[in-house]
């Protein structure tokens, strides 16, 4: 069982912000959940359960869609919430629970 801590869209590496538009900062969040989950062997299909905050729920709609995009076949479990403020003053943080 792998527990993620909650995903900012910091590139690896740096302490630098890929955060340009919601697209930008939901792909970069969902390569460093890629790359976690790669180096405990594992990949978006032995995700089961997810959380997503965000700043506002206006973004909820591109962010699903950038989400969806890394999942094939039945979605693990999910709750998006709204918050009032994340680290760094992003828009998006993920954290994942996956089952090898």
């Amino acid at each position: 069982m792998l527990f993620i801590s909650g995903q900012i869209a910091l590139k690896p590496g740096e302490n630098i912000l890929a955060n340009a538009d919601i697209i930008e900062e939901t792909h970069q969040v969902m390569q460093n959940l890629k790359s976690i989950l790669s180096e405990a062997g594992m990949d978006f299909n032995h995700v089961v359960k997810t959380t997503i905050f965000l700043s506002d729920m206006e973004l909820f709609g591109q962010v699903n869609e950038i989400y969806g995009k890394y999942f094939e076949g039945d979605f693990p479990a999910r709750e998006t919430v709204a918050v009032k403020g994340l680290p760094k003053n992003v828009n998006v943080e993920i954290s994942m629970i996956a089952l090898q």
